[in-house]
């Protein structure tokens, strides 16, 4: 059955609402609740690809990474634009997210995002080195939807360059919601696309 359902547009200047039609909800953030409170349709992952979300996994880029003088170019502040890039459900350049993030020294990371703080805006992940300037990050979010009840756990994936002047960076991420169950996956995502990163400083 076709449904109207919304896409939150968030810019750099501030919130906007596009509307989708015959296209499921997602909403610019962490995560992406259904914006009637409800539980989104899903569709069931295969087993064998379970264990790469499960919670023991979160650790593992952490516990990998190479964080010496040269990995730690990506520490700092960043304002960050996520932009929908070849998903199946969401349009091309259609804004996702308009974020602040933190990469911290010790391999963790974390993301104030731009949708609703009920909804859960904050999320945290780790990240490895895996270049000269490449950088991989494996996010981890709660959702929530609208009525305050628990949606299920998200899971960012990124694939980062930083720029060789230390002050941009550029990369591409995949962004998958779940159920409670942690199994299986909530429609519209996955939603994969492309970020740009401006570094933010003290002057």
């Amino acid at each position: 059955m076709k449904r109207i359902l919304r896409v939150v547009v968030t810019a750099a200047v501030g919130v906007a609402a596009l509307g989708l039609i015959d296209t499921p909800v997602a909403s610019a953030g962490c995560a992406f609740p259904n914006d009637t409170g409800g539980t989104a349709p899903h569709r069931s992952r295969p087993q064998a690809e379970n264990r790469a979300y499960r919670p023991a996994s979160f650790m593992l880029a952490s516990d990998q990474g190479r964080h010496d003088g040269e990995g730690d170019g990506i520490v700092g502040l960043w304002h960050v634009m996520f932009v929908s890039r070849g998903s199946q459900y969401i349009p091309d350049d259609t804004p996702i997210d308009s974020a602040y993030v933190q990469w911290h020294s010790d391999g963790t990371e974390i993301m104030n995002s731009s949708r609703p703080p009920a909804t859960g805006s904050f999320c945290m992940g780790v990240w490895e080195k895996t270049g000269r300037y490449t950088y991989r990050l494996n996010h981890v979010a709660l959702s929530w939807n609208p009525d305050g009840t628990p949606q299920g756990p998200a899971s960012i994936r990124e694939e980062v360059t930083l720029d060789r002047s230390g002050n941009t960076y550029t990369g591409t991420f995949t962004i998958v919601q779940y159920d409670l169950s942690g199994i299986n996956v909530l429609v519209p995502t996955p939603i994969v696309g492309v970020m740009t990163a401006e570094r933010i400083t003290a002057h």
